[in-house]
């Protein structure tokens, strides 16, 4: 909203300072201070509110060291960073940008779903919350909506690169690349480092590209479902699932500003993404929120995120992994996520097949998810947050390092 104030102002009247709001990186900057201010200013009323409307978390008895006296803890914070995101990004972004748009719907879809789930849990007082079917349907309708539009949507194009080529009077001559619509994606560590989903269905024959979308959709649908349940079940410590998110979605910032910038595209040779670069407002304003919300959530935690805010960051971080083309890397930037999630699919299917096998069910963890199996080796909640977090800053840098090894 200020950004077309400022515009109309600057366009009108010439107005000092006014031209300040066309530049990104000033808009990023004043979205992240915004976001933290927020987070820390308002978050302690809304836990505040919280608590005396009894909103607590309500904890099974695991035999975890310290799991007691979290009982009663406020739940439902994910509001915090619902809120301390979408403000400065109404605000700062420009809202007629198709990628703002989609991660501000992303951003509420998957934060009504986890808010359902949390008020089930808790006003219900059913621990299950909503059943898993419609969890997974509500993540399917979005990744169908987030697919549809990115494959449709005229908006959403890559520009191919500049050329130069010898023309037929033999003179040098510059061919400026045109925007086209394409599902090409980036392939880390391979030198020719692309994938066109439109190649699948070449068997198809001529015009085979026009049915891409039914090997493009199902992709955005399955990665929208995989990253934000593995973001739900990594939220299971003080602290661990939004100091983690908060290294995923600063490098996906990265890759963000770096692919909507003619320049250093032209110089990475990667893809140059026309208008994904006001990602980086959106980005900025939700680091700012996580960071602000840690403030409440480190050890010993104030406030619970719950799945409104777990469920809510998987969703972003995936939409705007598609959006930049880096859905592939996701297995290394997003490896927290996915350890966590495979450590439970290893220990469910393991107790299942030695449960047929042998009578007896037997497991390969202590318990699962991972970071629980740390914890009943007596591992401090502290320490083994600050070691993922470690791991996380390591396949960070490791994934922007894919910029150039090929």
């Amino acid at each position: 909203m200020l950004y077309y104030l400022f515009e109309y102002l600057e366009q009108q009247y010439q107005l000092p300072g006014a031209g300040l709001f066309q530049f990104l990186t000033f808009r990023a900057a004043m979205a992240v201070l915004l976001s933290l201010t927020i987070a820390m200013i308002y978050g302690k009323r809304i836990i505040l509110y919280l608590k005396k409307k009894q909103i607590g978390e309500s904890i099974r008895d695991l035999g975890l060291e310290g799991q007691k006296q979290k009982a009663g803890t406020p739940t439902m914070g994910g509001i915090i960073i619902i809120m301390a995101t979408l403000i400065p990004v109404l605000l700062f972004g420009d809202l007629k940008n198709i990628y703002v748009v989609l991660l501000i719907i992303t951003t509420i879809w998957m934060g009504v779903i986890g808010f359902i789930d949390d008020y089930i849990k808790i006003f219900k007082k059913n621990k299950k919350g909503l059943r898993g079917r419609f969890k997974v349907m509500g993540q399917i309708v979005l990744g169908l909506i987030v697919g549809a539009v990115l494959y449709f949507h005229p908006e959403v194009t890559m520009k191919e690169k500049d050329k130069t080529i010898i023309n037929e009077n033999f003179r040098v001559e510059k061919v400026v690349g045109s925007e086209k619509k394409s599902v090409r994606t980036n392939v880390p560590f391979f030198k020719n480092n692309e994938l066109d989903y439109a190649e699948i269905v070449s068997w198809i024959g001529d015009g085979a590209e026009k049915y891409a979308w039914l090997v493009f959709i199902p992709i955005v649908i399955f990665i929208v479902t995989a990253v934000s349940n593995g973001a739900n079940l990594t939220d299971g410590i003080d602290g661990l699932a939004g100091g983690t998110s908060a290294i995923i979605v600063l490098t996906l910032g990265i890759f963000a500003w770096v692919s909507g910038n003619v320049e250093f595209s032209n110089y990475l040779d990667i893809f140059y993404i026309p208008r994904v670069g006001e990602l980086v407002v959106f980005i900025a304003a939700f680091v700012g929120a996580l960071v602000g919300f840690l403030w409440y959530n480190a050890y010993p935690a104030q406030v619970f995120m719950g799945d409104t805010g777990s469920l809510t960051i998987g969703g972003v971080i995936a939409v705007i992994a598609i959006m930049v083309r880096k859905e592939l890397l996701i297995p290394l930037l997003c490896g927290i996520f996915f350890a966590e999630s495979l450590s439970v699919m290893m220990q469910v299917a393991y107790f299942k097949h030695t449960k047929r096998k042998h009578g007896e069910g037997r497991r390969i963890f202590l318990m699962a998810p991972l970071h629980h199996h740390f914890q009943k080796k007596s591992y401090h909640e502290s320490k083994i947050v600050t070691r993922f977090w470690i791991i996380g800053i390591l396949l960070a840098i490791i994934s922007i390092v894919t910029l150039k090894i090929r």
